[in-house]
């Protein structure tokens, strides 16, 4: 049984179901300054770098906070919610051990800053990801490949040889423009099919073999 060299993770909406934060928090951010929104916006930034978001939001939501205030925003709502539960994605945790069990080293690729990540990685065994990839840390986040390349890069491997697990278009871009082969897992919006995609509806059940097919499946014969 061949395993990737590494598993490169999505976070907001493949290991945690967090993207209900992020639209509550967009929302309520909406009525405190008299701008407005819609769920059609907040589905738009799904997977997106929070500079690339805030800057959407503040065109059509119509406020005039800076992207980067924006941000300061969002991330004090969202890290709120976090402390007070974390809502896992079923069999994600399961599979994040079980990849730790078979020494398949793990990466987290979010575009989530450190301080909403912080919470979340602090319920995890400490070693659960060898390389932790945020936002903050890249000039260029999804749909670019910078923050699955850092990734690799950090973890010693060939980004070929990895298999990403997404769940948004914007990701998926970014990790095959990386050169892994995706794992894509739809869950708030939906995700095209390509090459080097291959898809499942839940990660529950899976293990480290069965990563290991799907990065077979994806392969060329």
């Amino acid at each position: 049984m061949t395993f990737p060299a590494a598993v490169l993770w999505d976070m907001d909406g493949t290991l945690v179901d967090t993207e209900p934060y992020w639209i509550e928090t967009e929302f309520a951010m909406a009525e405190r300054h008299g701008g407005s929104w819609s769920t059609e916006h907040a589905l738009n930034l799904v997977g997106r770098a929070l500079l690339d978001s805030a800057a959407y939001i503040r065109e059509h939501m119509g406020i005039e906070l800076t992207p980067e205030q924006i941000v300061d925003e969002l991330l004090d709502g969202v890290v709120e919610r976090v402390e007070r539960e974390v809502p896992w994605r079923p069999g994600a945790r399961e599979l994040l051990a079980d990849l730790g069990a078979a020494g398949v080293p793990c990466g987290l690729v979010t575009m989530s800053w450190t301080r909403f990540v912080d919470p979340i990685l602090a319920l995890l065994p400490r070693d659960s990801f060898a390389s932790v990839v945020t936002g903050d840390r890249v000039e260029r986040g999804k749909p670019h490949p910078d923050p699955y390349l850092l990734a690799a890069a950090e973890l010693g491997v060939d980004p070929v040889d990895c298999l990403a697990i997404e769940d948004s278009q914007t990701g998926a871009t970014s990790a095959v423009a990386a050169g892994c082969v995706v794992l894509c897992v739809p869950h708030h919006v939906p995700v095209p099919p390509g090459e080097r995609r291959v898809f499942a509806e839940t990660l529950t059940g899976l293990d480290a073999h069965g990563l290991a097919d799907v990065v077979r499946a994806a392969s060329p014969a």
